[in-house]
């Protein structure tokens, strides 16, 4: 059954100290609820505190007492416990055992050294166990001179300033891991640290000279980067400039694609330097331009057997790539190239055309000039990329294409290889891909268009570079010429 509480009686108000009339709820003087007062708690039983017997032959201990606080500030001493006779567990005094400690804790003493360490517990397994140390920390030679209780780490402590230091500043000419960010990177690209590999110079590449810009990447499916890029910039001999942009592209199933694309990309920028400011006309500039970056890859099969042997494919066939450069000298813009890499023109008013300034050495256009498929045919077959124009000792022919033409409006020359246009094909796609802002900031254009071909799969190497055309416009249509 339920039981009630009764409220108990109050003497005095709580909140006025006055009597409260018998059976009032509320206090007459100050409005008080006087329900609200908790009621008194029931007994509780009380336990009684068993004081055990002195120990036989030993006096009882006796507290000193505390000494009385006077009118000063100074706190009243406190009593420790080796106030009192005894001894502590190991049968040290405890007055001992308390000077020990005060001694430890003088400023400018050393943690652990120098403190003699009392005994202790003697170890499970008796004295024999103890002569075999089992801690593995630098306790295990007593006495020693780096006693500190720390526990020894096999490898360094990466808290430590000196181990923070040697990862800051790695040995000369050697590369910090971007993983552990403290091992250092073996000649193979591996840490020696975490094991981790390093990602290889050319996986990503960005270059922006005044208004030019390039970005290359490895993409999402293969293992190395064997696309290749050159951006200059020189005069010509009545001082106006003239710009230079040159990608390249390693045919893979060639052994030492990357080395092909570096070094015909390297040879026809030097060549471009060499010949723009003697006054060479850009076209033939350009064409001497491709004949040197041909020179260059026909030099790499050229190279003792030695050289080759990383590569499974020495045996197959020489190094080789495709080339397409573009320069921008004066009022006119020069394409030149060999292979199935590409250059498009995107007006900077989008409502204009956009057009497409090579024809690709490949399968497909071959069939499209031959008439025997249409375009959309020719790119869908699984032979449309085979190309029939490379740079290299096994090529059958070098035939070099080169363009001029004479734009009046401002646009973008955009040059690229299969990577990126593998994913953009068509000029309206490309315009379509373009940032309307690519003519202000190239650099940030072509990471866009890099970011599209990744986007859509990076099925390849992508490399891009983007070039400002700006002219004032004549009202004249373009003019074209083609060899």
């Amino acid at each position: 059954m339920s039981q009630s509480h009764q409220q108990p009686a109050l003497s005095k108000c709580p909140g006025c100290a006055e009597p409260p009339a018998a059976g009032d709820l509320f206090c007459g003087v100050c409005g008080y609820d006087l329900s609200a007062v908790p009621a008194r708690p029931g007994d509780r039983p009380t336990m009684a505190i068993t004081v055990p017997p002195a120990a036989s032959g030993s006096e009882a201990v006796r507290w000193p007492a505390a000494a009385e606080t006077d009118s000063s500030d100074v706190p009243a001493p406190v009593h420790r416990p080796s106030d009192l006779p005894g001894t502590d567990s190991g049968g040290r005094p405890l007055a001992e055992q308390e000077q020990q400690r005060e001694q430890a804790q003088e400023p400018g003493a050393a943690a652990g050294q120098g403190a003699p360490v009392g005994p202790g517990p003697e170890p499970v397994g008796g004295p024999e166990a103890s002569a075999v140390p089992v801690r593995h920390d630098d306790r295990a030679v007593p006495g020693g001179a780096e006693h500190s209780g720390d526990f020894a780490l096999a490898a360094p402590d990466p808290r430590t300033a000196e181990h923070a230091a040697a990862a800051a500043a790695p040995a000369a000419g050697g590369k910090v891991c971007v993983a552990c960010r403290s091992g250092r990177v073996d000649p193979d690209g591996y840490c020696e640290n975490c094991g981790h590999a390093q990602p290889r110079e050319r996986d990503h590449m960005e270059q922006e000279l005044g208004s030019v810009a390039a970005v290359s990447d490895r993409g999402l499916r293969h293992h190395r980067n064997e696309d290749s890029f050159a951006v200059s910039s020189t005069a010509l001999p009545d001082g106006s400039p003239a710009v230079v942009a040159i990608v390249c592209d390693g045919v893979s199933s060639a052994s030492r694609p990357d080395e092909a694309s570096a070094a015909a990309a390297n040879a026809a920028n030097e060549s471009l330097l060499e010949s723009l400011p003697r006054g060479t006309h850009p076209q033939q500039a350009m064409h001497e331009a491709i004949v040197a970056a041909s020179e260059a890859v026909n030099a790499l099969a050229q190279e003792p057997a030695g050289a080759m042997e990383h590569d499974a494919h020495r045996h197959q066939n020489a190094p080789a790539c495709t080339l397409v450069g573009a320069v921008m000298a004066g009022e006119l813009l020069i394409v030149g190239w060999v292979g199935d890499s590409r250059v498009y023109w995107v007006p900077e008013d989008r409502s204009r055309p956009t057009a497409r300034l090579t024809e690709d050495d490949s399968w497909a256009a071959q069939m499209v000039a031959a008439g025997l498929m249409n375009e959309a045919e020719a790119y869908a077959d699984e032979r449309a990329h085979a190309i029939t124009g490379w740079l290299g000792a096994d090529a059958y022919e070098l035939e070099p294409h080169t363009a001029a033409f004479k734009p009046d409006r401002p646009g973008l020359v955009v040059v690229c290889t299969d990577g990126l246009w593998n994913y953009a094909e068509s000029a309206e796609e490309m315009a379509a891909a373009v940032p309307a802002d690519a003519q202000e900031h190239p650099l940030r254009g072509a990471q866009v268009l890099v970011g599209h071909a990744l986007d859509g799969g990076g099925h390849d190497n992508v490399t891009v570079a983007l070039l400002p055309f700006a002219v004032r416009p004549q009202g004249a249509g373009s003019a074209c010429e083609t060899v």
